[in-house]
């Protein structure tokens, strides 16, 4: 049985479970999801592969303890970076970015990735709920846009915001900051163009004389 560290039984417990976090984030930022094996974990630990069970009882679980533990706190980053702005336009730049940026996170990445492979539909819809204040904070910011159904733009905003991070995930090389900017910068310009609501009459105000200051302007947010 392995030395007790804590006060009590359940205080060990908690240690060794976010130690076997720790190391599982290690393992998936150096070698990605494929790194990712309870004997590894063992390793890493200093514990006996059999004890990684009486954590995790499969590789599922610990995946889903990391997204459980890791995702609100990502989450809570992106929220963090909206309510720092004043403007309506200027938090959806914060919510685009904020996500683009993020992809850029080795361990973000991989427990992105790994989350794929190993959650079930059930797994995944407990982590969504997690979410919950981010999602209606987009809601809140597209109403204060002027949106009439802000949880349609809201869907259509994380459709850019995920393109744009598969976009990112895929920069390597010396360059890759300035190529994720650029993503980064072209999501904010689409998503406040694209986001702008139309006039009563059903008019894009984008469209005609004011098609180029609209384009200047969410030109100008990306570039703050």
């Amino acid at each position: 049985m392995p030395k007790i560290r804590a006060a009590t039984v359940a205080e060990h417990r908690q240690l060794q479970q976010a130690a076997l976090l720790d190391a599982a984030r290690v393992l998936l930022a150096e070698g990605g999801r494929e790194a990712l094996g309870f004997g590894a974990l063992a390793a890493r630990t200093g514990l006996a592969r059999s004890s990684v069970y009486e954590y995790f009882r499969s590789k599922s679980e610990l995946v889903e303890a990391l997204c459980t533990v890791d995702l609100p706190l990502w989450a809570a980053e992106v929220e963090a970076g909206m309510a720092a702005r004043d403007s309506a336009a200027e938090r959806i730049e914060a919510y685009v970015r904020g996500q683009v940026s993020l992809a850029t996170d080795p361990v973000h990445r991989a427990v992105v990735a790994v989350a794929e492979y190993e959650l079930d539909d059930a797994a995944r819809a407990r982590i969504r709920a997690a979410h919950a204040g981010l999602t209606a904070m987009v809601v809140r910011t597209l109403e204060d846009l002027g949106h009439d159904r802000p949880g349609v733009a809201a869907a259509l905003l994380q459709g850019v915001v995920e393109a744009a991070v598969r976009q990112a995930e895929r920069i390597r090389g010396e360059d890759a900051a300035g190529a994720v900017r650029e993503i980064a910068d072209t999501a904010v310009r689409f998503a406040l163009d694209g986001l702008r609501p139309a006039d009563r009459g059903g008019a894009h105000p984008a469209a005609g004389t004011a098609g180029t200051a609209g384009a200047d302007g969410a030109a100008g947010a990306a570039g703050s």
